[in-house]
């Protein structure tokens, strides 16, 4: 009988590394989230059409993808301790430039300075969960790292839009950075080398190890899975206040409230998601929530004017079929990379999760139409019936990562 291994209690060390690494990703993923509340304030103070914001948010994505296949090769040649605080310092400094900017030019920018570091920081994370926690454990890990990203929307968000309407939208990034300087330290001064698969490197040259990791057929597969699951996501995030304010009518006070309630769901979700997917098959409860989202995103991306308490309730069903479906997919893809492929593999994974959600904000900046800057966007629907489309084709192909899993190990079995 199988011994259940997930309900072994972390040492204070392992808790330590989650918490550094949760509040690494919830900077980072604030930095990122907070330019869809902001984007109606940024687009209104900038005479921005949906198209120029769409670029401004795909700026960020397509750098960042770029900048992790262009380290991929050397990601498994570094203690990831010392690649992951490099990385965050200059994402720190982009977060600043942000917070500087005054002309649409320098926001390009900046956020293509900061999507340079920014970018890579999630694949080092990965390959550093990987390396401290076994496939039995991580779905847990991935549900408490992914509270950042709830707690971004229940604490960061609310901040932002706060700070925002009171000193301009460019302190919220000041805010995020101030933030950045406190983490940094604390990964400088606590966390301990993770230099392990060091020792198992064979590639002698940097781009010999990329080629190597990218000609591998099971890591292809997954590659291809993680962006179409990125597509998906990107399309509508961009837009969401816009959507709000100008198609459901809520105004800017009571924004923070709508992301507040969301956030606060995906506090509490996440963690049992990671519990859930720990004890049964990761595949099925990706499938169930991304059933669920598909008919909410649906039902969303039609609404009109709307009570704040049922854009609320609808906000919040649809953003947890969202949240569900993101632990047991990452879950999965972070078992199929060997320990010495790990840097390489995590890098060209969030390089092309970048990458293609870079590109899908850019195209839905072309779909998405606001004829002046009060009207409602038309063919915001639009993208919802894509979302559904991309998330059928996305769980066909979790379905093959989830049989490679198994096969791999009944072969260790024999």
């Amino acid at each position: 009988m199988k011994k259940d291994t997930s309900s072994i209690p972390y040492s204070s060390y392992q808790k330590f590394v989650i918490l550094i690494i949760a509040l690494t990703q919830f900077s980072v993923v604030l930095d990122f989230m907070v330019m869809s509340p902001l984007g109606d304030m940024m687009m209104k103070s900038m005479n921005l059409t949906p198209s120029q914001f769409g670029l401004a948010v795909s700026a960020y994505a397509i750098s960042a993808g770029l900048s992790g296949l262009l380290t991929a090769g050397f990601a498994d040649r570094f203690d990831r301790k010392k690649l992951y605080l490099f990385f965050y310092l200059g994402f720190i400094a982009g977060t600043f430039l942000c917070g500087m900017v005054h002309t649409y030019p320098q926001l390009i920018a900046a956020r293509i300075f900061t999507g340079l570091f920014g970018g890579v920081i999630g694949s080092i994370a990965m390959a550093i969960i990987t390396d401290l926690f076994d496939l039995h454990h991580r779905g847990r890990v991935m549900g408490f790292i992914q509270m950042g990203f709830g707690a971004s929307q229940v604490l960061g968000i609310p901040i932002s839009l706060y700070i925002a309407n009171h000193w301009g939208w460019q302190m919220p990034f000041m805010m995020v950075g101030a933030l950045g300087i406190v983490i940094a330290v604390l990964i400088l001064s606590k966390m301990k080398p993770v230099s392990h698969h060091l020792s198992l490197q064979t590639d002698k040259n940097a781009f010999l190890h990329l080629w190597h990791t990218v000609a591998k057929r099971k890591y292809r597969i997954a590659f291809l899975t993680t962006a179409l699951l990125s597509i998906g996501g990107f399309m509508m995030m961009p837009f969401g206040s816009a959507f709000a304010i100008n198609n459901l009518k809520l105004t800017n006070e009571q924004l923070p409230m709508l992301f507040m309630v969301s956030g606060i769901a995906s506090l509490v979700i996440m963690p049992l998601i990671g519990k859930v997917s720990d004890k049964i098959d990761k595949f099925r409860v990706f499938t169930i929530a991304t059933t669920w989202m598909c008919i909410m995103v649906v039902i969303y991306t039609n609404l009109g004017p709307s009570a704040l308490w049922l854009v609320i309730l609808l906000n919040v069903l649809m953003m947890s079929g969202v949240m569900a479906r993101i632990i047991p997919s990452s879950a999965l893809v972070s078992a199929v990379p060997a320990m010495a492929d790990r840097g390489a593999f995590m890098s060209i994974n969030a390089s092309l999760q970048q990458i293609a959600g870079g590109i899908a904000a850019a195209f839905a900046g072309i779909i998405v139409v606001q004829p002046d800057k009060s009207s409602p966007l038309q063919h915001y629907n639009t993208l919802g019936y894509i979302i559904v489309a991309i998330s059928v084709l996305s769980m066909y192909m979790l379905f093959r990562v989830s049989a490679m899993e198994k096969d791999a190990l009944k072969e260790q079995k024999l």
